[in-house]
């Protein structure tokens, strides 16, 4: 699964990027909110890479919590966060700009983050505490 994992971060990390630089039809939207939901899938990712054998919706919702608790920290503005949202990087890790609009978008970010490492993990269709059907021995 660890492989599978790093393989979406190779596609999932220029993707968060690609979002803050995009510039045709709804680059707002892909900007602002499209860029929320990549954010989430990316920290999901990065946590199960970490430890595998943690359950994806526990890591979703830590990573849901923390999410929401850097959108609030958004609206603290002391020297040391401004001199780092004063990057190009720091604006992307920790944000600059608080939105409301920001918490749907990291509740689907989460959904989809979930249901990308289950598919990864070939569990995609298990039911949560079961294994999968053993078809038992071909002959």
């Amino acid at each position: 699964m660890r492989r599978s994992i790093l393989l979406a971060l190779l596609v999932v990390t220029p993707l968060g990027f690609a979002t803050k630089l995009y510039g045709g039809p709804g680059a707002a939207w892909v900007g602002n909110y499209g860029g929320g939901l990549v954010y989430v899938i990316f920290w999901i990712l990065v946590v199960l890479a970490i430890a595998p054998r943690l359950p994806p919706g526990r890591v979703a919702v830590g990573v849901l919590w923390v999410t929401c608790g850097l959108e609030v920290l958004q609206l603290w503005r002391p020297p040391l966060l401004e001199a780092i949202r004063s990057t190009y990087l720091g604006r992307a890790l920790v944000g600059s700009t608080f939105s409301w609009w920001d918490f749907p978008h990291y509740v689907v970010g989460c959904a989809a983050g979930v249901g990308l490492a289950r598919c990864l993990s070939g569990r995609a269709r298990a039911s949560p505490g079961t294994e999968p059907a053993h078809a038992g021995p071909s002959l």
